[in-house]
């Protein structure tokens, strides 16, 4: 089985040759230890080229780089009719910081809520097919839909602390905000699942200690729930980026229409183990982000845990090994060949049982 082959495998709940490994595309630098990672059989999860774009016409966005103190900032003014708003981030390796959030007073939900609802979609099928042809069977074009509304606006929006007082100040406003975001799911869902791509993300990185079960089973379930209606009569497949401790809605999750849970990591960095996870949700693919806490270790130590995840999930069907968190940039090589080189002589399927 080519890489692509073998995570569409698992992902429609077949049992494919071998365990699969993949690597998110920005974490995988080209160079020789990456030549033999795709010739060994790594799969790149590639999540660069949307199958649906989007674009908020009566809206204007300047974008601003600058330096303070020696440190690299990006700042972006957006002016709407009703008002201007900013942001302000600075890089961090693969990602970046927001040091200024979107939302940053009360004035500002008027023009949020106007650049919401200025939002406009359209397909990229033709482009996401094309990109996706042209790199070949290494790598799998994973689609997205995005968060979901109300983790949008804690997080993305405003930051914990901020919505916390609106939550209890302004709640009327932040709903306006959230039922603007459920419009624009509401255009999304039928333009995803009539396009090319077949698997998406939608959602995560939600904690119990901030979104709680009660919020979870209120504002993120029923968008899951939703946007199954769409996809799954298309064939198509969704997850959740779901990388924290997740035993406070584990139940919630169980009875989700989740396809697969993305980034899953087992203790001991949360809450789960792998084999309880495997209890928990057994009819749902576990597309884990190998325990990042494992990489400060020996390549040895690397091996072993590797081993370990494989017996497990013994007989290793519904099962991936990804990477989906920042890496010491002086262990990525070796350890991404270590967990490469165990997969490869023994995590052949079926893996044998206990």
């Amino acid at each position: 089985m080519t890489p692509r082959q073998r995570v569409e495998a698992v992902l429609r709940g077949e049992m494919p040759d071998r365990v699969p490994f993949t690597v998110y595309e920005c974490m995988i630098p080209q160079c020789t230890a990456e030549r033999q990672l795709r010739n060994e059989g790594t799969c790149i999860v590639v999540r660069t080229v949307p199958v649906v774009t989007a674009a908020t016409p009566n809206v204007r966005a300047e974008h601003h780089s600058y330096t303070e103190d020696g440190v690299a900032y990006s700042r972006t003014d957006y002016h709407t009719p009703v008002g201007d708003l900013f942001t302000v981030s600075r890089p961090a390796g693969f990602t970046s910081w927001h040091v200024k959030k979107l939302f940053q007073r009360p004035e500002d939900y008027r023009p949020i809520l106007f650049t919401l609802r200025d939002h406009q979609y359209r397909p990229n099928y033709e482009a996401f097919a094309r990109a996706e042809q042209a790199y070949g069977e290494d790598g799998l074009f994973r689609g997205g839909i995005g968060a979901t509304p109300l983790h949008e606006i804690m997080i993305s929006m405003m930051g914990v602390e901020t919505f916390a007082v609106e939550w209890a100040d302004r709640r009327d406003e932040v709903m306006k905000l959230y039922d603007a975001l459920v419009d624009n799911l509401r255009k999304v869902y039928p333009l995803v699942a009539d396009s090319p791509a077949l698997s998406f993300n939608f959602g995560g990185n939600e904690t119990g200690d901030v979104m709680g079960r009660e919020r979870f089973i209120q504002y993120v379930l029923p968008h899951y729930e939703e946007a199954a209606e769409h996809l799954h009569p298309k064939g198509k497949l969704f997850g959740a980026h779901l990388d924290g401790n997740n035993r406070v809605w584990a139940d919630v999750v169980a009875r989700s229409p989740l396809d697969y849970i993305e980034a899953f990591t087992p203790a001991p960095d949360t809450d789960l183990s792998m084999a309880e996870a495997r209890e928990l949700w057994p009819d749902k693919v576990l597309w884990i982000n190998f325990p990042s806490s494992v990489h400060h270790s020996p390549v040895e130590t690397v091996e072993e845990a590797t081993r370990r995840l494989l017996r497990d999930v013994a007989p290793g069907d519904r099962f991936l090994i990804g990477i989906t968190e920042d890496v010491p940039e002086d262990r990525w090589r070796k350890n991404f060949l270590a967990i490469s080189r165990v997969l490869n002589t023994e995590g052949r399927t079926p893996l044998p049982t206990a």
